[in-house]
């Protein structure tokens, strides 16, 4: 029997051997060995009807039927769940077909863990239901118990920073009803006394967290879906799917292919985990996820663990699991082993567990509960895991493929996340979109241009595995897959101290600093795999700075640069926006359909509007300009007869707003192009009270109110070169966009920054765009709007064309939302002491948490903290305006109160005098 210490000693003297439990040495490979069979940590699984002499050559466990309304396949966690809540919504017909026996994939040999709280309003939401019906409904409507065992959970902190971390998490569960409590050394050690506390700051202690059983809660699901109608075939291979293209050009799905036979279907759920990928090849969609190594080791007995909470050692990346009298010893590492060739026969299998990769943990497990350094391993778990570009799972419909949808990446958290995202899936299927807010899931926020490079999605992989136990920073940044898509000014301001973020293979200014340039390295993997870590650059110190939860080192420039927008100018460069034309003959009926906004204006006209969905979820807000027909033929001036408009829309979600246009136009067959123009033009925004000065120098055009209005915009010469000129803010101030040419960006930018020398402008970025745009309540998409937001809730009534009689997509339900009133309403907070909230903060009203923050900023110009967070009354009654006004609020931030004053209209020049000009 090999114990933890023996294992740890092992590897750090004899690194060319690896310690097989219970078998002794053997010699290490050069190249990773195959799979191979091995002990399982629970006393019965569905393994073992599933192996066998029989295995091979056994048919489907049922016939396969002609038709199916919805194909699910996979049958681990993803697969059960969805199809369980396509039985629950009343889908009929509905067929899982799993190749093995259900869980045989990845699913089998997970540890089961759910903790309930996360850096994610949504997630603790999605983990929320999955306890419900883990816990709770399953076992009520099938009599089948889940194995779901309460047990606790306790995050531990060895660091100042990950305690105020855990704080924060708890202030969000607060908003959840979710009981949590910060633990000293001392309580913790009381609660766990073989722990070792001498080294904790404090820990997170959730009473209501615990474990589930793989092949319980599987099973129960079956059994609880085939009881509504659904069938579940096993020993069923995929074989191919098959993809018609309709008369408008729209690829559709028709029938799935098996061993078998076919059926026909118009909808496909890829719940294949590590098997995603080869499954969307077979319908030419590209699933953007790698396959890696992940383990565990079981201990053998230990003498008073019984009844112990599950622990999260995020410091250490070690986790250690409850199982019964022994414990599952497993964690993260930063040279995770690739899974290169992906196997079809692979079921019911695990990998040679690799010490060298994996002793990195048992010195913080045996620190942590220092009994574990006598402790003997009863076996080991190496087994495959999927894991995708920014460690969310991948979900919804392909947007290259009708009827094909994604329920798969889970990142190892496929058991916890399994119930909410079935839900979720489940009502994407039935109803076109989520219940909740997916964003983060959905498969269509990666551009194509990244789903189809192997490069990124490796690296990204890798560095979201590695930092998955590393705490979360509000304004932290990726350093691998970085410089994918760089914007036209990227070198011109990299020369100026420009310090770049990364949204979406987007690099796009931060905040400048004084130090000199500050380029992004290519990955170093964090020195894994042989590579030199980079050291002591520049970039890298910058973003160090950025780890922490109080105002980084530089909070001080990026007020400068606010403060300099406000009293001259500010150049923000917006290149990464999305931007497109939608043309053709059906333009201005599809605009009346898409846009909640009335844009039937004349040319030159441009209109803030938002995109909803038919539940009156805001899926975008955007601004749209109504074009001539021109023949100019040019990026910013495209050829074309009848009706044209221009879309911006935020670079972030680009992608999403293309697909949900996409989507749209077919669905309602309208005759009209969405043309994509994003990487041929590039935006620059000149921002204050001197912009107009400076632009005269530079436009050829006049810019007064009367030739050149707020909300308009114009074709003219920047510096001899043909822009689009739109007088818009984000910022609150007087202010234009130029939408340039690609080529001509940076002789346009030069212009620009020579004549705005006398005038005061400055370089800024997106940190201080936060900033300002937070002081003038303006909208962020994703943050304080979101898909299940409505524009009644979260105050853009003035966007929605209600009071007209032209029907657009989710007016129903937003006069039904009206109708019966505002469950819940988006209010401003301000905080008088100066302390730092990045959202997630809970909403006191006269001593009842009513919500969360969503989004939280510093305004420089007011010098206070601002937040938006939306509220609901706790008696279940419609949120009122007096409602708002007449309580007395609070902010929670990390366990602290703070009290906060709640606003009706911006803080910052709430009658909109100075994007008119009035100074």
């Amino acid at each position: 029997m090999a114990s933890l210490s023996r294992a740890l000693h092992l590897a750090a003297t004899c690194p060319r051997w690896r310690l097989a439990p219970r078998l002794g040495l053997q010699a290490l490979a050069s190249t990773v060995n195959p799979p191979a069979e091995k002990n399982v940590p629970y006393q019965r699984t569905l393994k073992e009807e599933a192996v066998g002499p029989l295995a091979e050559t056994r048919g489907p466990s049922q016939p396969l039927p002609n038709t199916a309304s919805v194909v699910v396949i996979g049958g681990g966690s993803l697969g059960c769940q969805t199809l369980y809540h396509l039985a629950k919504l009343g889908v009929t017909g509905a067929v899982l077909l799993e190749r093995e026996r259900l869980t045989s994939g990845t699913t089998w040999h997970t540890a089961g863990l759910l903790w309930q709280l996360r850096p994610s309003d949504v997630e603790v939401e999605l983990l929320a239901h999955t306890r419900r019906v883990v816990s709770r409904e399953l076992e009520e409507e099938t009599g089948l118990h889940t194995g779901w065992i309460q047990n606790g959970g306790l995050f531990i902190a060895s660091s100042r920073q990950r305690l105020d971390e855990y704080k924060r998490l708890m202030s969000l569960g607060k908003a959840y009803g979710v009981e949590s409590h910060v633990l000293s050394p001392a309580e913790t050690k009381a609660l766990y006394p073989l722990m070792n506390v001498d080294d904790l700051y404090g820990t997170l202690y959730v009473p209501q967290d615990g474990t589930m059983d793989p092949a319980g809660t599987c099973t129960a699901l079956a059994r609880a879906a085939t009881a509504r109608g659904a069938k579940v075939i096993e020993r069923c291979p995929v074989t191919g799917i098959r993809v018609q293209t309709d008369d408008f050009g729209v690829r559709r799905v028709t029938a799935v292919e098996t061993e078998h036979g076919s059926i026909q279907t118009p909808c496909v759920v890829n719940c294949a985990g590590v098997w995603a990928g080869a499954v969307g090849r077979m319908a030419g969609v590209k699933v953007p996820l790698v396959a890696m190594h992940h383990a565990y080791v079981v201990t053998e007995r230990i003498e008073g663990i019984q009844n112990m909470p599950n622990v999260r050692d995020h410091d250490t990346s070690v986790y250690l699991r409850l199982q019964g009298d022994a414990l599952s010893v497993g964690g993260y590492e930063t040279n995770p082993i690739f899974w290169e060739e992906v196997s079809d026969k692979f079921a019911f299998g695990l990998f040679d567990l690799d010490w060298d990769v994996f002793t990195q943990h048992i010195e913080g497990a045996i620190n942590r509960v220092p009994v574990l350094e006598t402790t003997g391993i009863k076996s080991t778990v190496c087994g495959p895991e999927s894991f995708t570009p920014d460690h969310k799972p991948l979900m919804g419909e392909a947007p290259e493929l009708r009827g094909f949808f994604l329920g798969c990446g889970f990142n190892s958290a496929g058991m916890m996340l399994g119930g909410g995202c079935g839900q979720e899936l489940a009502h994407w299927v039935v109803y076109g979109r989520p219940e909740k807010d997916m964003y983060s899931y959905d498969i269509r926020r990666f551009p194509h241009s990244l789903t189809e490079h192997s490069r990124w999605i490796r690296e990204r992989s890798h560095e979201s595995y590695a930092k998955n136990y590393a705490v979360v920073f509000p304004h932290d940044e990726p350093l691998a897959g970085r410089n994918m898509r760089r914007g036209p000014l990227h070198e011109e301001l990299l020369g100026r101290g420009c310090v770049f973020q990364e949204r979406h293979g987007w690099e796009r200014p931060g905040w400048f600093s004084p130090q000199g340039p500050a380029p992004v390295l290519e990955y170093d993997y964090y020195g894994a795999y042989g590579k030199r870590p980079h050291q002591d650059y520049a970039y890298g110190r910058l973003l160090g700075d950025e780890y922490t939860f109080d105002f980084p080192p530089h909070h001080h420039l990026i007020q400068e640069e606010c403060l300099a927008c406000r009293g001259a100018a500010a150049v923000f460069d917006m290149s990464y926006f999305g931007k497109f034309y939608l043309l053709g003959p059906d333009a201005a009926k599809a605009a009346d359909w898409l846009f909640s906004a009335d844009v039937r204006r004349p040319p030159g006209s441009t209109v803030y509007t938002c995109m909803l969905n038919h539940r009156g979820g805001t899926e975008s807000d955007l601004t749209v300009s109504r074009l001539a027909p021109g023949t100019q033929g040019c990026p910013v001036a495209p050829t074309f007869e009848g009706d044209g408009y221009y879309l911006a829309v935020g670079g972030a979600v680009a992608q999403h707003n293309w697909c949900h246009i996409t989507t749209v136009l077919q669905d309602q067959q309208f005759q009209c192009q969405l043309i994509d123009c994003s990487e041929d033009l590039g935006l620059i925004s000149i921002q204050g009270p001197a912009s107009r000065a400076i632009l005269q120098e530079v436009l050829d055009t006049d810019l007064s109110d009367a030739a050149f209005p707020f909300s308009s915009h114009q074709l003219v010469q920047a510096a001899g070169h043909l822009v689009r000129a739109l007088r818009l803010s984000f910022v609150g101030e007087l202010g234009w966009e130029l939408h340039v040419p690609r080529a001509s960006c940076v002789p346009v930018y030069r212009a620009l920054m020579t004549a705005g020398a006398k005038h005061g402008l400055v370089n800024a970025g997106y940190r201080a765009i936060d900033s300002l745009s937070i002081e003038k309540g303006y909208r962020h998409w994703h943050a304080d709007l979101r898909s299940d937001d409505s524009p009644l809730e979260a105050g853009l009534a003035f966007t929605c064309k209600l009071k007209s009689a032209v029907p657009f997509l989710g007016r129903e339900a937003l006069e039904q939302q009206r109708a019966s009133g505002l469950r819940r309403r988006l209010v401003c907070l301000t905080v008088e002491e100066k302390v730092p909230m990045f959202g997630l903060e809970a909403i006191w009203r006269d001593g009842q948490v009513v919500g969360h923050v969503r989004r939280a900023d510093f305004g420089f110009t007011v010098d206070k903290t601002i937040a938006y967070g939306y509220i609901c009354d706790p008696s279940g009654r419609p949120v009122s305006l007096d409602f708002v006004k007449s309580g007395d609020y609070a902010l929670e931030r990390m366990g602290v109160s703070y009290a906060a004053q709640v606003h009706l209209k911006s803080p910052f020049d709430p009658d909109n005098k100075r994007v008119k000009g009035i100074y």
